[in-house]
């Protein structure tokens, strides 16, 4: 009798294991058809990404690979010399030296980046020569200048009578201080994915106004201002490097994300991570933007006036990102 009792319990124990287990598989399964892919779709960080999304969306709507449209993209604020913290025009460092950075990542994990670049208007694309001619992943300095003009990149002034006006002004007083949401407007950060469901993503920037000549930031540092897995999704950063670099910012980002985090969960981790580690966090503004492999987007910051630009759908909008400091 003992028996069959036992027999009963646990025949019916595994009956309703079954069913749990049929259960849940089911809710996964519907949980995965209710998941709505985004693509392609491209976001970059500030305002000036509007311009800079349109080209990449150009190249994306008619079937173009996601690096080409990370590349072409940024370039269109490059070449603005109204953008004074990017490329042409951008404010030089503290010597009147207009240096730049950049870094680009391909959906195979390519990578390339150049620092401390000058007279060279789109350092992108020499980062994406130093990724696709070299077997390097970064240039520096006159060593990046030298390998750009033989790529057949042609030099050129690129500080602007605006940011030499800007530079001699700052020289009555030689006084740097970062200001929140002004100077630290300092990159251009992007990551699209294309109708093939590939990622890529890059970065750059004229870095700090009136910084220590020879200063780099994290733009062209592969996992701190901007990191793409093909498996995962992307993340870039921008605002004060130094602080991104402390905490590998855009690298953590994908690594939670990879963890099971959702893009904004895992933005919002690597916000904390800095105010965990850096105690005078609140002199500085940090943002990080992140794009998973379903189009989903993250944003944070940590003081309210960071904002990104998302295309998608055939749609345009800027987009203000949520903040920590608060009150």
């Amino acid at each position: 009798m003992s028996s069959r009792r036992d027999f009963l319990k646990i025949t019916g124990l595994a009956s309703v294991g079954a069913f749990t287990a049929s259960s849940c598989k089911l809710q996964t399964q519907d949980k995965a058809k209710s998941v709505k892919t985004v693509r392609p779709i491209v976001v970059s960080t500030w305002k000036n990404g509007l311009h800079a999304n349109k080209k990449a969306w150009e190249i994306l709507s008619s079937g173009g690979r996601a690096i080409d449209a990370v590349e072409k993209g940024v370039m269109v604020v490059e070449a603005d010399p109204d953008d004074i913290t990017v490329g042409y025009g951008g404010l030089p460092d503290r010597d009147g030296f207009v240096t730049l950075d950049a870094s680009i990542m391909d959906e195979k994990g390519n990578a390339g980046s150049v620092c401390a670049l000058q007279n060279i208007m789109h350092p992108v694309s020499v980062a994406r020569k130093v990724m696709e001619k070299t077997p390097h992943v970064m240039l520096a300095g006159e060593g990046a200048l030298q390998f750009a003009v033989e790529q057949g990149f042609k030099e050129m002034n690129l500080l602007t009578e605006k940011a030499k006006k800007a530079w001699e002004k700052w020289k009555e007083t030689s006084k740097y201080e970062p200001v929140i949401n002004i100077e630290n407007h300092d990159t251009i950060g992007m990551l699209a994915i294309d109708s093939a469901g590939n990622i890529s993503g890059s970065c750059t920037t004229s870095g700090l106004a009136f910084k220590m000549h020879g200063r780099v930031g994290d733009s062209p540092i592969i996992g701190a201002g901007m990191y793409c897995d093909n498996e995962v999704g992307g993340a870039v950063a921008t605002g004060m490097g130094e602080l991104v670099m402390k905490t590998l910012g855009s690298f953590l980002v994908v690594e939670l994300m990879r963890q099971g985090k959702s893009p904004q969960e895992a933005v919002e981790e690597a916000i904390l991570r800095i105010v965990k580690k850096i105690p005078e966090y609140k002199k500085y503004q940090i943002g990080y933007l992140a794009l998973d492999k379903n189009g989903n987007v993250g944003a944070y910051c940590l003081h309210k006036g960071f904002n990104y630009a998302r295309y998608a759908d055939n749609k345009s909008e800027l987009i203000d990102a949520d903040y920590y400091i608060k009150g």
